[in-house]
């Protein structure tokens, strides 16, 4: 059974920054990718981003983070980051990691197996 854990999440002003780790258990970390997903409110959990197992440059981003977070990952210590930088007030969200279903970064929900309890994001305007 893999467990996932984040933490990271607060409270920050808009424009200012927060750094998400989510650290993984089991051995066989880097065979899978990694993604984020983030859910407000009265809305369906949303993609965020994605990181293949390998650590390399394949990433995903969704179009509402390009530019302003940055997915990346240290496999020795079997763990991934989301550093987001000019929050918006949109960005609030229960964001959650999840371990995916194989090597290839990808957007989709059911593509992942294995889900964190989620890190509470608020951005004040």
């Amino acid at each position: 059974q893999v467990q996932l854990v984040e933490s990271g999440g607060g409270l920050v002003q808009a424009g200012g920054s927060l750094r998400l780790s989510c650290a993984a258990s089991g051995r066989t970390f880097g065979s899978y990718a990694m993604g984020w997903f983030r859910q407000a409110p009265g809305k369906e959990r949303e993609f965020v981003a994605s990181i293949s197992g390998s650590g390399s440059s394949n990433t995903l981003y969704a179009d509402s983070v390009k530019g302003r977070f940055t997915i990346s990952r240290d496999n020795a210590k079997n763990t991934v980051y989301l550093q987001m930088n000019s929050l918006k007030p949109e960005d609030t969200a229960v964001y959650y990691c999840a371990r995916a279903r194989w090597p290839v970064p990808t957007g989709r929900v059911h593509d992942y197996d294995y889900w964190g309890q989620g890190t509470q994001v608020t951005v004040s305007s």
